[in-house]
């Protein structure tokens, strides 16, 4: 099996390096347009092969797509990462022509594959991979609602002082700072209900602080993060090529679902090796169904920067 990383940047590189110590696939192709750069990570990361034992043989290469031919799953991180103080919003001019330039490349040579967007707006660009590739529906998935619902978690444990494994816990709605919806409501803690042991005020934190999840590490490191957002992308790999049928809060189009048409929003789904094989309904109380619909309201605003630039 192949798999291949679009992307040699600090995300792109840390899910190639999940991917490659999860021995998740026989080849894995990390492609990039800067010179030599995935070529030195691909060869830095193979260095490490004989002391953490796999197999994988990690090829970098520079903007040659022919390389990433017969991938069974493409993961596309390409794009300008958030700086302090920039939206994921400002970011769709620049990042639009970068991904829908990627996934018609990828597609020339792995026609069938399964393809999993990080880039920022991810609700966005998962939309825009959607409508120009023409793949089937549930072969295209962003990775957002997995990264913020794993932040969701680690906000959970820090007040409930608790392993984060011992959780269950979803966001779903945009993967923005406006627009995520952490279902404080639904979560469990070994299935006992988290409130069950929260105040209504260290809920609000909790949902607060997970919702500007992203924001805090922008503002404390300079940049996007990295380490949660290629574990996230690793972890649907792994759902992916192992057949696991995980649940997992993914961005995927919306059809019906939730109430929602021709959009793409993070909601909970069963991810096998066709990409997402069901999208699982969460009751939702009346509250919870405004505010998703608020969020695609915010999401459709977004998407129409596409249509108003002729890009779909």
């Amino acid at each position: 099996m192949k798999i291949t990383v679009v992307g040699a940047g600090a995300v792109g590189a840390t899910c190639a390096d999940n991917i490659a110590r999860k021995k998740l696939s026989e080849e894995l192709i990390l492609l990039d347009i800067k010179e030599g750069l995935s070529e030195g990570k691909a060869i830095d990361m193979m260095q490490t092969a004989a002391l953490l034992g796999f197999d994988t043989r990690i090829k970098g290469v520079t903007n040659d797509y022919a390389a990433t031919a017969d991938s069974s799953v493409v993961v596309i991180t390409s794009g300008l990462p958030r700086k302090p103080g920039m939206t994921r919003e400002e970011l769709i001019g620049t990042n639009a022509g970068i991904v829908k330039s990627v996934t018609e490349n990828i597609l020339k040579y792995s026609p069938c594959t399964i393809i999993i967007v990080v880039s920022n707006p991810m609700d966005t660009m998962n939309y825009l991979t959607l409508k120009a590739s023409g793949l089937p529906k549930n072969k295209v998935l962003g990775m957002g609602g997995v990264l913020d619902s794993s932040r969701f978690k680690y906000y959970l444990s820090q007040e409930l002082a608790c392993s984060p494994a011992d959780l269950n816990a979803v966001v779903i709605g945009g993967h923005g700072d406006t627009t995520m919806i952490p279902l404080i409501k639904h979560a469990t803690w070994n299935s006992i209900p988290v409130t069950n042991f929260l105040s209504e005020e260290q809920q609000q934190k909790i949902v607060a602080d997970t919702m500007v999840g992203g924001a805090t590490l922008t503002k404390l490191i300079g940049t996007s993060a990295w380490y949660a957002p290629g574990a996230g992308t690793a972890a649907m790999v792994e759902s992916i090529v192992r057949d696991e049928k995980r649940l997992l809060s993914c961005g995927v189009y919306l059809d019906g679902e939730y109430g929602q048409n021709d959009v793409s929003l993070v909601v909970p789904v069963v991810l096998g090796k066709n990409g997402w094989e069901k999208i699982v309904n969460f009751e939702l109380n009346e509250q919870e169904k405004e505010t998703f619909k608020k969020s695609a309201d915010a999401v459709r605003g977004m998407n129409q920067v596409l249509k108003d630039e002729k890009i779909i």
